[in-house]
């Protein structure tokens, strides 16, 4: 297994990037650690964020993936921003202290938990989210699972190939514009002043517990019971 590690000084963000799956997780540390058993092991390192023309992960120079991103204005790096870059050749584990911002890239899956931060997630197959504060921005070629405390901006889109699931919590003036296997629909809690774009190769499913107005022609769903994860 390969092991890497690093303080975290005063830089405040961390970016991912993975070529098969990756587990994220928060804790109470101020480093930032890596794990991998893959060949390709693990690099941190600190970089500029305007390094980052395009999100993509390599080992040597065969580029395991290359993906090319609509940044939210909210997200937009500056250009010398210093950030903690993890590169992992295949999958593996990487702990964060709890309060920084993170990005993460996977050319597989995504299971991220434990961040009081801000998250931006893309990945080639599955992303799964929970015990997040604020989401930025989130994408899947598989399906998309997310629970968090908060979004970023008021107009914000979030795609899955196949299922996606979404729940913010302290959401409760919003509409939701959705585009799923069974058609469109539109579903407004309260003024319904934040938009939120849903689209999903499968079934889009709204977890909340707020009055629901609209044509609802998916699913609603009660938030979990607290120890239902």
């Amino acid at each position: 297994m390969t092991h890497r590690s690093i303080p975290m000084g005063q830089i405040s963000k961390v970016v991912v990037h993975a070529g098969g799956s990756v587990r994220l997780e928060g804790w109470d540390s101020d480093r930032v650690q890596g794990e991998s058993d893959s060949r390709g092991g693990v690099k941190i390192e600190r970089r500029r964020e305007a390094e980052f023309g395009r999100a993509r992960a390599k080992v040597g120079e065969r580029v395991l993936f290359d993906i090319r991103l609509t940044v939210p204005r909210a997200l937009k790096p500056d250009a010398n921003e210093e950030v903690i870059d993890v590169q992992i050749g295949g999958s593996g584990t990487v702990q964060v202290p709890r309060g920084c911002d993170v990005k993460v890239y996977a050319g597989r899956d995504i299971e991220a938990s434990g961040l009081s931060g801000t998250l931006a997630a893309y990945a080639g197959g599955n992303v799964k989210i929970r015990d997040l504060q604020t989401l930025a921005s989130a994408s899947a070629g598989g399906a998309l699972d997310f629970e968090c405390e908060s979004i970023v901006g008021d107009d914000l889109k979030f795609t899955a190939g196949s299922d996606l699931r979404c729940f913010i919590r302290r959401l409760i003036d919003v509409t939701y514009l959705i585009d799923d296997l069974g058609g469109y629909w539109e579903a407004v809690i309260g003024e319904g002043r934040v938009k939120i774009r849903l689209k999903g190769g499968g079934d889009v499913t709204l977890v909340t517990d707020q009055p629901i107005s609209g044509d609802i022609l998916g699913t609603i769903e009660p938030p979990p019971t607290a120890d239902a994860h």
